[in-house]
């Protein structure tokens, strides 16, 4: 039987081989155009996720970052996060969060949302954080969709507002009980210090009566305790005015230094009762400000008062100022029993204290708090329980020019 006839009969074995190896060429030029093609999409892509404001990260099921966007190596200042597990480089940790929103997308199924706190560069920061689920062919969930949004300034300027309102409520109320009682008290105060002018002349009808040198001896101290508390009632109304709406304060130069000098001169009985007590001072030179000396006084009397509540009788309190850009700093430092976490976002708030009744209003941090706010300045706590308290007061540097 003869043999059928082929291709390479016809055409010859070379010429076939010219054919198969000129398809290859054109399959090696569809594939390089495909694959620049691939590329130029997957520069695209990134360059999506690389303009996109927030912190993103792909994640697998076991927490293994697979690809990120620039912002993310930013952040966490982290050059090559693929392949590292996510709470390695979020919380430096070798297990997975106890609150971790990737677990609990995973459980659900559906988009979990959370406010979570990061340490960034030794600083607490606020994120909000998205997870949601990416599913496969098959509708399972194989990664993760991690989006981060750093809020810590947001919720700062939140706070900030929530409080100013609830200081302008507390402001109206405070100005409508001073007014009232300010009324009686004026009175109870006037008729005190006219009984008490009384007294020599009450004393002469009745100092040929001994029986009667008790009664003059009670009443002395009666009327002495009146007077008393009707000016510490009298203070106490000064101080709530503080936070309803007055007329614009004169500003002056004043010294730090002078001022600070001046408390501690009120505070002589304070420090008598505290012989072991350190007092470092370290003040610059340059430590002027514009302010109202009076209403300052009152700030440095109550953080002072409050350190020297704080400490042991043979503590430390170092009291500095420093003059660093557009502030002027007042440092009040002690070492004393410090501030309860739980209290310290309260810290300012009216009417709040952790004193025994007899000892705080819960009036004087919040009232510090407003006479800075008029100041245009600010203050900040730093603070660790047993360890004592750093109070640092603000003021607008007056040698640097608002722009």
């Amino acid at each position: 039987m003869d043999k059928p006839t082929t291709l390479e009969d016809i055409v010859g074995l070379e010429f076939t081989k010219l054919g198969f190896f000129g398809e290859v060429k054109n399959k090696v030029v569809e594939l390089q155009a495909t694959n620049l093609k691939l590329e130029r999409k997957q520069r695209q892509l990134q360059a999506i996720l690389d303009g996109i404001s927030d912190v993103m990260a792909i994640i697998s099921l076991n927490f293994t970052i697979i690809s990120v966007n620039s912002l993310f190596l930013e952040v966490f200042n982290c050059k090559n996060p693929e392949g590292r597990l996510c709470h390695e480089i979020f919380k430096n940790q070798a297990h997975p969060c106890q609150d971790c929103p990737i677990s609990t997308a995973k459980k659900t199924g559906q988009v979990c949302r959370q406010l979570s706190l990061y340490q960034i560069n030794n600083q607490n920061h606020q994120f909000e954080v998205s997870v949601s689920p990416m599913e496969d062919s098959s509708k399972k969930i194989f990664r993760f969709l991690f989006l981060m949004r750093d809020v810590t300034l947001e919720k700062e300027y939140q706070e900030k507002y929530y409080y100013s309102k609830k200081m302008a409520t507390v402001g109206l109320l405070a100005a409508g009980v001073a007014h009232e009682i300010n009324n009686p008290l004026t009175a109870i105060s006037g008729f005190s210090v006219g009984l008490k002018r009384r007294l020599p002349k009450l004393k002469d009808c009745l100092k040929n009566d001994p029986e009667n040198r008790e009664l003059m001896a009670d009443f002395d101290e009666y009327i002495g305790t009146i007077i008393t508390e009707c000016n510490r009632c009298r203070d106490i109304v000064a101080n709530l005015l503080t936070f309803s709406p007055r007329k614009k304060i004169d500003f002056v130069r004043v010294d730090l230094k002078t001022l600070v000098t001046d408390v501690l001169k009120l505070l002589r009985y304070r420090l008598k009762q505290k012989p072991l007590l350190k007092i470092k001072f370290d003040f610059d030179p340059a430590s002027a400000i514009q302010g109202n000396a009076a209403e300052l006084k009152q700030v440095m009397l109550n953080i002072i008062c409050n350190a020297f509540d704080a400490i042991e009788n043979d503590g430390l309190l170092e009291i500095s100022t420093k003059k660093q850009g557009g502030w002027v700093t007042l440092s009040i430092k002690d070492n004393g029993c410090g501030i309860a976490p739980a209290h310290m976002d309260r810290l300012f708030d009216p009417f709040f204290t952790t004193k025994p009744v007899d000892k705080g209003t819960g009036i004087g941090l919040s009232t510090c708090y407003n006479i800075m706010k008029q100041h245009k300045g600010e203050i900040l706590v730093n603070s660790k329980e047993t360890l004592g308290s750093d109070f640092k007061i603000n003021f607008p540097n007056p040698d640097v020019k608002n722009e």
